[in-house]
């Protein structure tokens, strides 16, 4: 990846021109950033402000490298980091009855990440998604300090507040929660007194379109090889489509993003009710308590990002980092049902290399063979949203199959005690 990263210019890697943000646009916002501004008359800027501090650090902790080196430098620590999280969450067995353990997530981690190129070391989503990966590995054990990395996480890109969806209903979810909304406020508050327009990500943000890579911009791609007049142009920092009807489409995913939301709130909802009634008939059945199953903890976040993530309108290839790392967490537990869809988000990764930068020029043509590539790796999306969410369904209290399912009535006539144990899926 280093050495890729160092010959951007070889012409099998496409004009994808991935070295162009450290050397360029995070070095220009950064001398912005210096002068106690964030960069609200540029259109590309369309981060939350924590996304500022991402872009400072390299410079305040190695002031002797150049910037793009630094920055480079900083994101190697991070993927250190999380591979070091990760084998060290691996090898610990059974710790707080969350079941036995596997290097796996450390091995998709590892062997993942190349997969699209040298691509992650030229953007700060590595950094953030460390920052999300370390808070699912701690939040049982630890909530306070899970939700302050969720929130740190969601300060520079605000997916990883959904890495608190699967938290444990009680005690874990309030401290959890409450620390993250506490350290998100003081965070946002210290940055708004240190910088000026620290919100002006929000108006460059509401104006983006359809980008080509999403899935509404795959269809338009596909429905101008049938007479579709519309074109790509260069906005907001990425490849749109604009034209007749691309603005029902961009609304259109605007929708879908809100009704996916919408969704996981639901079912965030019914867990805690069922774990409530659970708890309930537990004690009138003087029982011991049905325990929550930890792969809920790490399932429901990647069923939440990968649902947000298809129904966006923009599903750059750096959005491939945050599932490689949230499906890391899920595979550390043998007991999760996301294994079959860790393999097709990693299928993804590695279509999405080819979609940029190697054939980033057929993609924005939007020649048969872009289009085609972006359909695999759209479809491959779709799929694993798809099973994510019917895997993480069968885990949920209330089901049948669920983790705090009570006994049938021929256990209560043959006079046998309620069990506490888990009864999931089997490991996928």
């Amino acid at each position: 990846m280093l050495w890729l990263l160092t010959h951007d210019h070889l012409p099998w890697l496409g004009a994808g021109g991935v070295t162009h943000e450290p050397e360029r646009l995070y070095t220009r916002w950064r001398e912005t950033l210096d002068d106690g501004s964030y960069p609200s008359g540029d259109p590309l800027w369309q981060y939350p402000p924590g996304a500022g501090a991402a872009l400072l650090l390299p410079g305040l902790l190695l002031p002797r490298l150049p910037y793009p080196w630094a920055f480079t430098a900083l994101t190697l620590a991070a993927d250190a980091a999380v591979a070091a999280a990760l084998v060290r969450t691996g090898l610990t067995r059974h710790a707080r009855g969350d079941g036995e353990r596997s290097l796996l997530g450390a091995l998709l981690w590892t062997a993942g990440l190349p997969l699209l190129l040298h691509l992650p070391l030229a953007r700060f989503d590595v950094q953030v998604t460390a920052l999300a990966v370390l808070a699912l590995l701690v939040v049982r054990r630890l909530p306070r300090l899970g939700g302050a990395l969720a929130a740190l996480g969601a300060l520079a890109k605000a997916w990883p507040a959904l890495v608190l969806a699967g938290t444990e209903p009680g005690h874990t979810t309030r401290r959890a929660w409450t620390s993250a909304g506490i350290t998100a406020v003081t965070l946002l508050a210290l940055l708004a007194s240190l910088f000026a327009d620290a919100l002006s990500f929000v108006r460059q943000q509401g104006g983006r379109g359809v980008q080509i890579e999403s899935l509404g911009g795959t269809l338009l791609s596909f429905a101008s090889h049938a007479g579709w007049p519309g074109r790509v142009r260069y906005q907001y920092g990425a490849m749109e489509l604009v034209g007749p009807g691309v603005g029902v489409v961009a609304a259109a995913s605007l929708t879908l993003t809100a009704a996916s939301f919408a969704l996981i709130v639901l079912w965030r909802l019914r867990v805690v009710g069922a774990t409530r009634a659970a708890t309930r008939a537990a004690a009138r059945a003087a029982a011991p308590q049905g325990r929550w199953d930890p792969a809920l903890t790490h399932d429901a976040p990647l069923a939440a990002v990968l649902l947000l993530t298809v129904t966006s309108r923009v599903i750059s290839p750096q959005y491939m980092i945050w599932l490689l790392g949230l499906s890391a967490v899920c595979l550390t537990l043998r007991r999760s049902a996301q294994r079959p869809v860790a393999l097709l988000v990693v299928a993804a990764t590695a279509v999405s290399a080819l979609a940029y930068p190697v054939l980033y020029d057929e993609v924005v043509a939007r020649t048969w063979t872009g289009c085609l590539v972006m359909a695999v790796r759209n479809g491959l999306l779709v799929a694993a949203a798809v099973l994510s969410c019917v895997r993480l369904a069968r885990l949920t209290p209330g089901r049948g199959d669920g983790p705090h399912e009570g006994p049938g009535p021929a256990s209560r006539g043959a006079g046998h005690a309620p069990t506490a144990t888990p009864q999931g899926p089997p490991p996928g």
